[in-house]
């Protein structure tokens, strides 16, 4: 695998899980309105979310794309067997702060540890990026993601409760310090 790695682009990731081959990779055309639909359905099947959060994250996607900064940001797209599994973004939020955003891995490839993988590479971009810090914005009830976050040194920073997607939520924003 090393060898092929180092033919592919630098923001191309392979990895062996379990005897299958995960790539994390940049996006092409198509895959940004992907995340998009994948979020806005996943969360309306799990969490009965409405389609106002499909908005926002079409909202945080195109503000990524209009405004992208190679040097500064970053979205990797999770693929197994082909098929498009997860998407992390690293956006600057700052000149010192990254923020993690529209974090997702599809039912099917959950504990296989593609979550912990992507944000390895995201955290491990904003170092090289100079960043000092990551923060990231999720709900109380995002109770895996909310583990995966914790396990990797992010700790609660505020918590706000607020009305949105259709229903009473409870936002939380999350911070750690980089090397």
């Amino acid at each position: 695998m090393a060898s092929v790695s180092g033919v592919l682009p630098p923001a191309t990731i392979l990895f062996d899980l379990h005897g299958r081959n995960l790539v994390l990779r940049p996006p092409k055309a198509g895959d940004i309105g992907h995340v998009v639909s994948r979020h806005g359905a996943l969360y309306a099947a799990e969490y009965g979310w409405d389609w106002s959060f499909e908005a926002l994250v079409a909202q945080v996607a195109s503000e990524f794309v209009l405004k992208y900064n190679a040097a500064r940001e970053r979205c990797w797209l999770a693929e197994m067997d082909g098929r498009i599994v997860g998407s992390t973004f690293v956006v600057e939020k700052s000149a010192a702060t990254a923020k993690l955003r529209l974090v997702y891995v599809e039912p099917v490839a959950r504990g296989l540890g593609i979550s912990r993988r992507m944000l390895d590479a995201a955290l491990a971009f904003a170092v090289a990026a100079e960043y000092r810090e990551m923060m990231l914005w999720t709900n109380r009830n995002l109770t895996a993601a909310r583990g995966l976050y914790a396990s990797a040194g992010f700790k609660l920073t505020q918590e706000e409760p607020y009305r949105g997607f259709g229903h009473d939520l409870v936002g939380e924003t999350w911070m750690r310090p980089l090397p």
